[in-house]
């Protein structure tokens, strides 16, 4: 066996074995991680199969573009579902605090 075919049989089951460990993961932010380090993981793979533009596709959408869109949407759903309940992360006097702003309850904002 030639020492690309090894690299890229390790690199296979490395891909397994983060991807098993992306879909057992609950959390979502954790799980973009994960999904991060696969994104890379076969970029490798593709650079070692002699496929570099699919590898440098796969670097900036797998790597970088979907796991950031994953952790702005879940940063997005946790600040509405914490806003309304009083529970989340904005509950301080900060800059949407003040009743400048009506919310979904229709409290401040202008009369």
């Amino acid at each position: 066996m030639t020492p690309v075919g090894i690299l890229v049989d390790l690199t296979v089951l490395l891909v397994a074995a983060v991807a098993t460990v992306a879909v057992r993961t609950p959390d979502p932010v954790r799980q973009a991680v994960v999904l991060s380090q696969l994104g890379l993981l076969l970029a490798l793979l593709f650079t070692f199969l002699q496929a570099p533009d699919v590898a440098l596709s796969q670097l900036a959408v797998g790597t970088v573009v979907t796991p950031l869109l994953i952790m702005l949407t879940v940063r997005k759903i946790r600040r509405q579902t914490g806003e309304g309940t009083g529970t989340g992360p904005r509950t301080g006097g900060g800059a949407g605090s003040g009743g400048r702003r009506g919310g979904r309850h229709g409290r401040g904002g202008r009369r």
